[in-house]
């Protein structure tokens, strides 16, 4: 597969520990743009909204190299859960999500901007938590630190403490669906 060198233009050391299991090979750039949350986007646009951001911010500085931005993002019943802001609001996710099932969604954006090149998509992954008392919401938070983390959980990170089952990526829930990823690469290698 014949790739232009690669960007990912994310601070997420998730995402980053993702590409690298996948032997896929990067140079990360974080992009430190601000995600923007405009309440008429469904989630998927907003994913994809940000990832392209990101995409275009770091593309500005590296026109001929390949980036990937990438934005995830937690949602239940028209509510969005981003990253909480505190610990408390943390726990209010985490007692909100209790018992049902979320949707996980990651937007990515692949660009090459010096050829105008680019590719847009996002997956879906439906997560369904155990029913979660108070006490079992703090034993989490006092293991986990969840401020940087949509949703405020990490599945990778004692997730089997919270989740009772998922339908999808599992890597797409923490941070970036490598499966779909590598498809796309795949392709772009392909259509060069």
């Amino acid at each position: 597969m014949s790739l232009p060198d690669l960007v990912l233009a994310s601070a997420s050391p998730r995402r980053e520990a993702l590409l690298r299991q996948c032997g896929v090979r990067f140079e990360v750039v974080p992009a430190g743009v601000p995600e923007l949350e405009p309440e008429h986007l469904t989630l998927a646009e907003l994913c994809l909204l940000n990832a392209h951001r990101k995409a275009r911010a770091v593309s500005k500085r590296y026109r001929d190299r390949l980036v990937l931005g990438a934005d995830t993002m937690v949602g239940l019943g028209g509510r969005r859960f981003g990253k909480p802001r505190n610990p408390a609001e943390a726990r209010e996710m985490l007692a909100e999500l209790s018992g049902k099932t979320h949707e996980v969604i990651t937007g990515v954006c692949l660009l090459v901007l010096r050829d105008h090149h680019e590719r847009l998509f996002a997956e879906t992954t439906r997560v369904t938590f155990r029913p979660l008392g108070e006490a079992e919401i703090r034993a989490y938070l006092a293991t986990v630190n969840p401020l940087d983390k949509a949703g405020a959980y990490a599945i990778q990170e004692q997730g089997d403490r919270l989740v009772a089952d998922l339908e999808g990526s599992y890597a797409n829930v923490v941070g970036l669906p490598v499966e779909r990823v590598l498809e796309e690469l795949r392709r772009w290698g392909e259509s060069r």
